[in-house]
């Protein structure tokens, strides 16, 4: 019995969004607001060129591009931009790799969404998938990402963190750091002033306060 219906799929693009800030993720994902700056529009060529969904065959190598991908066990559907099915002992090795438009980042959230669609393939397949890997655009290198049981792990609580946050209806706060800057919803979150507004609350209630 599934433990999620189809009405309840979070897109697998919500993971990468959450793990990099929850108010962007819910912006995006509950008030259905997006903006382009110049790292988006990049990134959305990059997935123009991949998203193809035209399938090939280079010698022990299947490609496909665009393949749609759906989990009910954890609530969660997308779009691969590419899996590579690898010929191994008779059968074909699902190998997916997710194309980035930038650098390799300092935290977890490529990986974590390529997690998920290991995660996604081993459902829908019944087959283990053990590694994938992530494109940078920037260094035109692959990055070979292990699904260790500790990667699994984290992807799985943060697929339950999303599917929690989606179900409210409060947006979370504004980080108001180093994220900021480089994020193209700063001018609809408008962090300097949300934070500005806590500080300020923060403030007068403390004249409240007996001395």
């Amino acid at each position: 019995m599934p433990e999620y219906s189809e009405e309840d799929f979070i897109q697998l693009s919500a993971l990468q969004h959450y793990s990099y800030c929850p108010r962007q993720c819910a912006l995006i994902h509950l008030d259905m607001v997006w903006s382009e700056n110049v790292f988006t529009a990049e990134g959305r060529l990059l997935h123009d060129k991949v998203d193809s969904g035209k399938t090939e065959i280079r010698g022990n190598v299947k490609t496909a591009t665009g393949l749609r991908l759906c989990s009910f066990r954890h609530g969660v559907s997308g779009t691969a931009d590419v899996v590579e099915f690898h010929h191994q002992n008779g059968g074909w090795l699902p190998f997916p790799v997710e194309y980035k438009h930038g650098r390799p980042k300092k935290h977890d959230s490529d990986r974590l969404q390529l997690c998920m669609q290991a995660l996604c393939l081993e459902e829908m397949l019944s087959v283990a998938v053990p590694r994938g890997a992530l494109f940078y655009g920037k260094t035109r290198r692959r990055e070979e990402v292990e699904f260790s049981e500790e990667l699994r792990s984290e992807t799985v609580a943060l697929v339950r963190d999303v599917h929690v946050l989606l179900r409210q209806t409060v947006l979370p706060p504004p980080a108001d750091d180093e994220r900021c800057p480089g994020c193209s919803l700063s001018d609809v979150c408008l962090p300097h002033l949300h934070a500005g507004g806590r500080r300020v609350a923060s403030y007068l209630n403390s004249l409240w306060k007996e001395p």
